[in-house]
């Protein structure tokens, strides 16, 4: 964990983790096994990150590969079309629409993550992040789904343009980090992200967030 960061930070992110994967289990029908997989995933990332196995970034090829490599791969492994039977029976987007308000509370997290030197101030919603606007809007847009007072377009447009807000902060995100290929934020680097609990960013939140736009976006096209 990082030293002298106020604790309520870091009770923050771990709330926001739990909370993430509770509304991932009940918005895709209670998949068991899949959530005990990313409980199991998350608590082995976390135990990495705590005993400083991810603060070590001289090595070639670096060791968060460990974390966007394997998640990356279970994406795709996960929409391809001879898996994507099981979350168009079983999906319920709208209480999957309402898992994106988990953003507010992170903004609020990376907000104070800059304000202890800890990122860089462009992951904010000061600097390029604008997921801020997707945490605020999804309990909008998810009781006017609720209530069947938007269309899937309008539905699945919103969730576009959220994918590309979430995409967008994550690359900047990475790109951030003191990794090898570091682009930016070179006076305050990313350096949260290679500490408990915040690993659990990149490792779990992140991925579940992207999958449940893409997978939305799939099972809303194909409903239209």
């Amino acid at each position: 964990m990082i030293e002298n960061l106020p604790i309520w930070i870091d009770l923050t992110l771990i709330f926001t983790c739990v909370l993430t994967i509770i509304l991932f289990h009940f918005s895709n029908g209670g998949p068991k096994k899949l959530t005990l997989l990313i409980i199991v995933w998350s608590i082995m990332q976390s135990i990495l990150a705590y005993i400083g196995f991810y603060q070590n970034t001289d090595y070639i090829p670096p060791r968060f590969g460990l974390v966007l490599i394997p998640i990356i791969c279970l994406i795709i492994y996960g929409l391809l079309p001879r898996q994507q039977k099981w979350f168009f029976e079983t999906r319920q987007i709208k209480i999957s629409t309402f898992l994106h308000t988990v953003r507010i509370p992170i903004e609020i997290v990376l907000f104070g993550l800059f304000t202890n030197d800890m990122i860089p101030e462009l992951m904010t919603f000061e600097g390029r992040n604008y997921d801020i606007l997707v945490g605020v809007t999804a309990p909008i847009i998810g009781w006017l789904s609720l209530k069947e007072k938007i269309s899937n377009k309008i539905l699945k447009g919103w969730n576009i343009i959220a994918l590309f807000f979430v995409v967008f902060i994550f690359f900047n995100a990475i790109l951030s980090a003191e990794l090898p290929f570091q682009q930016f934020g070179f006076e305050q680097p990313n350096r949260a992200v290679n500490y408990f609990p915040y690993i659990l960013l990149p490792a779990t939140i992140v991925p579940i967030v992207i999958w449940t736009h893409i997978s939305d976006i799939i099972k809303l096209r194909k409903e239209i």
